[in-house]
């Protein structure tokens, strides 16, 4: 999963998403920022109960939190979700558009974009993604 910072950078460069089930995402700048969120039907909690550890099930949860405007959310799109992203915007470059490769410090992504040939690194494979989308983003194809 990408950290917030970047999953922020890429929102502000214009990257959007309907939130689903199963979507992560984060909450930023209300003492949350660390914390991270996933939509789904039901809370599902570890909890203490007679003394041993269970996995509990609730269909509604009270929380102080009534409410956030899905504007203020920050979606954290999965590895799978930011290669679709990225594919979406490398439509048109020559094959391969992208190519991923392990490395010893973690994983490189080269793109083909507008011509260039572009290469960016990073430990996780989504944050390579992710990087590799905001360039994208930051320099749309028809400027």
């Amino acid at each position: 999963m990408i950290s917030p910072i970047l999953a922020k950078h890429l929102k502000g460069a214009g990257l959007t998403h309907e939130l689903a089930a199963n979507d992560f995402f984060c909450i930023p700048d209300r003492g949350m920022d660390d914390m991270v969120f996933v939509i789904n039907d039901i809370t599902v909690l570890i909890e203490e109960i007679n003394g041993q550890m269970a996995v509990t099930f609730h269909g509604t949860a009270e929380w102080a939190l009534d409410h956030v405007v899905i504007s203020e959310l920050v979606w954290l799109p999965s590895e799978e979700q930011l290669r679709q992203e990225l594919e979406k915007h490398l439509v048109g470059e020559p094959e391969p558009a992208f190519v991923l490769i392990s490395t010893a410090d973690g994983y490189r992504c080269e793109i083909s974009f507008k011509g260039e040939f572009l290469a960016f690194e990073a430990f996780g494979v989504s944050d390579v993604y992710g990087s590799a989308l905001l360039y994208a983003l930051q320099h749309p194809k028809g400027q």
